[in-house]
């Protein structure tokens, strides 16, 4: 029987592409901002694009936070994507403006220390032996990015415990975060062809 998976939709997030990149990864997925199919689902995926505090606007209109803060709690799978990302750390500075996040992660998001943003292309990734979402993936696997914020120092999350992937853009930053049942990628794996399929029948194993 194959996992079910709830796409949140909070009104921000490439939900249809992640829809099919996860139907295409062997999920049965729903695309709702329904918390109780959320709770309840074998594996919630948090999707997100644009800004931090538009996107963290969206999921407290619709009080998802304490949903997403319990499947966690409980060793329910959720994954993070792009902006979905980010607002699981403890806050984001944009343009100086500070925005509170769900503080599932401890750090903060800020922009990139590039000349050249946004970060958007295909990169390679560092992943450490211990992931499990880049489980058998080659070493020079190419994701696709798109964003000008970021975390830069993953100290925090090392102390956490947290297993980190760094990618590289004028300096390194945290490409994917794996700690318990949290996971979560900057990148946007639904747009990342086959080594984004590959990732995501990596965390549906998981389920």
């Amino acid at each position: 029987m194959s996992a079910r998976v709830v796409v949140l939709d909070h009104g921000s997030g490439n939900l249809r592409s992640a829809e099919r990149a996860l139907q295409r990864a062997g999920a049965q997925v729903t695309v709702t901002g329904d918390l109780a199919a959320a709770a309840e689902a074998d594996g919630l995926v948090v999707p997100g694009v644009g800004a931090f505090a538009a996107c963290m606007a969206g999921i407290e209109a619709l009080g998802a936070g304490p949903v997403i803060a319990d499947r966690v709690a409980a060793g329910r799978p959720v994954l993070g994507i792009c902006v979905g990302m980010q607002v699981l750390f403890a806050h984001g500075d944009e343009h100086g403006v500070v925005t509170k996040g769900l503080g599932l992660l401890p750090g903060g998001v800020t922009r990139l220390p590039a000349a050249r943003l946004p970060h958007m292309g295909w990169n390679t990734v560092a992943a450490p032996a211990s992931s499990t979402l880049f489980a058998g993936l080659p070493a020079e696997s190419r994701f696709y990015f798109v964003h000008s914020y970021g975390v830069a120092d993953p100290a925090e999350l090392v102390a956490a415990g947290a297993t980190v992937t760094t990618a590289h853009h004028e300096g390194d930053f945290v490409a994917a975060v794996e700690r318990g049942a949290l996971s979560a990628a900057q990148f946007h794996p639904e747009k990342s062809a086959d080594t984004g399929a590959a990732l995501l029948r990596n965390w549906l194993a998981t389920l």
